[in-house]
């Protein structure tokens, strides 16, 4: 059975305290109201998450605090230091460790849009596709049994939105 990844960059955060740490940076208003309208959307398509890897930083945490109430409740999580600002590499190599399907990963630019093109085979045709924005959704999928088995250049691209297309951007 193949695996699925639900690939999320985390939703539009806030710059309004020049003087807090990037880590520590919370979602604004776009970012509240972006993160459930791309929940909804996976929900209504039967995109359930099994597990969700999020990195640590609040934005990201946040993101799926909003997002969760789509899914069902007990929906494992597991926040991982290594996705705060990751490689394609380094997001590969988080992936790998997982057992679950789908996976649903939360993480940040650039190494997200890197990661998202380095797993198709061929991209979605959106045009926002590449540039990958806040909360940007890819649902792929790949034809291996283990995600320690996972490459490069190996999935299909199943579904691809950015809250823009949802009216909430």
């Amino acid at each position: 059975m193949p695996l699925r990844l639900i690939l999320v960059r985390h939703a539009k955060s806030s710059w309004d305290n020049p003087l807090q740490d990037d880590h520590d940076r919370t979602l604004n208003a776009r970012g509240r109201l972006a993160a459930p309208a791309v929940a909804q959307w996976l929900a209504a398509r039967g995109y359930h998450p099994a597990q969700v890897i999020c990195s640590t930083a609040r934005r990201t945490q946040e993101t799926w605090e909003r997002m969760a109430p789509a899914f069902a409740p007990d929906t494992p999580l597991r926040r991982e230091p290594a996705l705060y600002h990751a490689s394609a590499d380094r997001m590969l190599a988080v992936l790998r460790g997982c057992s679950a399907s789908p996976v649903l990963m939360l993480g940040h630019n650039p190494g997200i849009a890197e990661f998202a093109v380095r797993l198709l085979a061929v991209p979605p045709t959106h045009p926002r596709f590449f540039s990958y924005p806040t909360c940007a959704t890819l649902v792929a999928e790949f034809d291996v049994d283990d995600w320690a088995d996972l490459r490069f250049g190996s999935g299909r691209a199943l579904d691809f939105v950015v809250p823009g297309d949802l009216g909430t951007d």
